[in-house]
Order: C-alpha cells, then structure tokens, then sequence
C-alpha cells in the first residue's frame, strides 16, 4: 500500500477512557473531519466509539 497524505494513518482512542487505541487509514478527501467509529474496547467489555485523535 503507497503511503502519501491523501490517506494518512490515524489512531483512534476510546471514548471510555480506557486509553484502548485501534490504528486504521482514512480518506482525507472524502472525510475531512474527525473519524468516529463504533469498536470494540476490550477493557470496558462492550462497543464504544472511538475518534481520531491528532
């Protein structure tokens, strides 16, 4: 996979402040914001979101 700034690696961090992080690409061009997804956390034991952090 080339690696250039149209999709850059983001982390993503829970919402439930376990400090649980996931890694993932984004499409800059089609997502200019922040990313929110909607994983699971291990620690906390259920689905939270998770949003880019920068």
């Amino acid at each position: 996979m080339a690696r250039n700034t149209v999709r850059p690696v983001v982390r993503l961090k829970s919402t439930a402040g376990t400090g649980t992080t996931y890694t993932t690409r984004k499409n800059t061009r089609n997502d200019p914001e922040r990313l929110v997804l909607r994983k699971y956390d291990a620690l906390a034991g259920r689905h939270v979101d998770f949003r880019e952090e920068r």
